[in-house]
């Protein structure tokens, strides 16, 4: 096959090529790994090292990278990435998979971060699908501090081959919730923040939306075609993951992927704003007695607006005010309008079909319009709570009544709905 993506990498790359060995023939995944102040990254080597091999072959490229400011510390634990990585090729020669690591240094470049380091390895990785034509190779995000289970590759390989109309998709994830390598504390507000995700991520399926997906950097996989097509990986220094899969979406073809697991490290970090390690980090400083979310009730808006997103097809400025009147004041108050009227009937004029009208419509209130709309009417009307009483009380709304209401059961009654709706997806 022809190379598909040498202008786009002439233009949009940051650096010049970094590897020089030629990609195998067939290769088909390639893990991108970004790591600043990671002289563990041999525990991520190991565990992909007792996945089971794939149908194709696979590349692993780790990205070691410091933002301008970084300490000493850190600094030199990157020197010890890089040296423990050379000593593990050296120690598993054999390896099924090829090992590349690009060192950044601390680079001038605005806004350095974990979002620019990804798309410098993602970038890469492009290259390589570049120089063996291959658009349907698949690029894996994954993190530094994770281990996966040990069908990893052969599950994602799987989900994507003989299905051309996949592009994308979210890989399940579960963190550790006990064990000796960290404090009882650090466990404890672990399941509270996984919980609070999987909640998050429940109630947005509970409105109705139709493309409603985790966004965890450590567990996204998408076609090289994809990511060429989204523009690529964002700028973002936190929050890069959510930025990215809203743009994939569109594109069509995401998908949840329920087979495998990625197992995020529940460790504190303070390299971003926000995200888990900073969440914990601040949970544990602050001493906080639980993790307050959205309310529940907050959702029942959303699920009401989008309840007449069929209805809206083929319609005037009259059906369009009549709808907008009838809507919680939450949603009037967030959305004026004139807004509302002027977008419903430009949604309208650009679409032939109810499908499309669909489509578009969900594109414009995606998931990044509806966290706004949830900080919108909890500034105003709603009240956060505790995450275990929210869990228990969306619970009850869906028709599950919960069997035990601490945080460890109900996080498990989560995992359990969610991966039961995935496998019928």
């Amino acid at each position: 096959m022809a190379a598909f993506a040498t202008e786009w990498l002439s233009k949009r790359t940051l650096f010049p090529q970094f590897i020089t060995e030629e990609p195998a023939g067939d290769t088909g995944i390639i893990v991108v790994v970004p790591a600043f102040d990671e002289p563990d990254i041999t525990v991520l080597l190991d565990s992909l090292l007792q996945c089971d091999r794939p149908a194709c072959s696979v590349e692993i490229i780790i990205v070691i990278n410091a933002p301008p400011g970084a300490g000493i510390r850190s600094v030199q634990n990157n020197m010890k990435c890089a040296a423990a990585i050379e000593k593990w090729k050296h120690d598993n020669v054999s390896c099924f998979f090829r090992l590349f690591y690009i060192d950044t240094g601390q680079p001038s470049i605005k806004d350095w971060g974990v979002g620019l380091a990804r798309k410098t390895g993602m970038d890469e990785a492009l290259r390589r699908f570049n120089a063996t034509g291959n658009p349907d190779g698949i690029i894996v995000s994954l993190d530094a501090d994770c281990t996966v289970g040990g069908n990893y590759f052969t599950a994602i390989f799987d989900a994507f081959s003989g299905h051309q109309e996949r592009n994308a998709c979210s890989v399940s994830f579960e963190h550790p919730l006990n064990g000796s390598g960290y404090s009882a504390v650090t466990y404890r507000y672990i399941v509270y923040y996984e919980l609070h995700m999987r909640y998050f991520y429940r109630a947005m399926e509970f409105t109705g939306h139709p493309y409603v997906f985790h966004t965890i950097g450590s567990a996204i996989a998408f076609r090289a075609s994809a990511y060429l097509k989204s523009g690529g990986m964002n700028r973002r220094q936190a929050g890069e993951d959510f930025y990215m899969v809203q743009k994939l979406i569109p594109s069509g073809g995401y998908f949840n992927l329920a087979s495998t697991t990625v197992y995020p490290s529940p460790r504190v970090s303070d390299r971003v704003p926000f995200g888990t390690g900073a969440t914990i980090s601040k949970l544990i400083n602050e001493d906080h007695e639980d993790l307050m979310t959205f309310n529940p009730h907050s959702f029942t808006g959303l699920k009401d607006l989008f309840s007449f997103a069929g209805s809206l097809y083929g319609s005037g400025e009259k059906h369009f005010s009549e709808i907008y009147d009838s809507l919680p004041p939450g949603l009037r108050s967030f959305l004026p309008a004139d807004e509302w009227v002027a977008k419903m009937a430009e949604i309208n004029q650009n679409t032939s079909s109810k499908e499309a009208f669909i489509k578009r419509f969900y594109g414009w209130f995606n998931m990044f319009r509806m966290v706004k709309y949830l900080n919108h009417v909890h500034r105003s009307m709603f009240a956060k709570v505790p995450v275990m009483e929210a869990a228990a009380e969306l619970l009850l709304m869906t028709g599950n009544k919960p069997t035990q209401t601490d945080a460890v059961s109900l996080l498990h009654e989560y995992r359990s709905l969610e991966k039961k709706s995935d496998s019928l997806s």
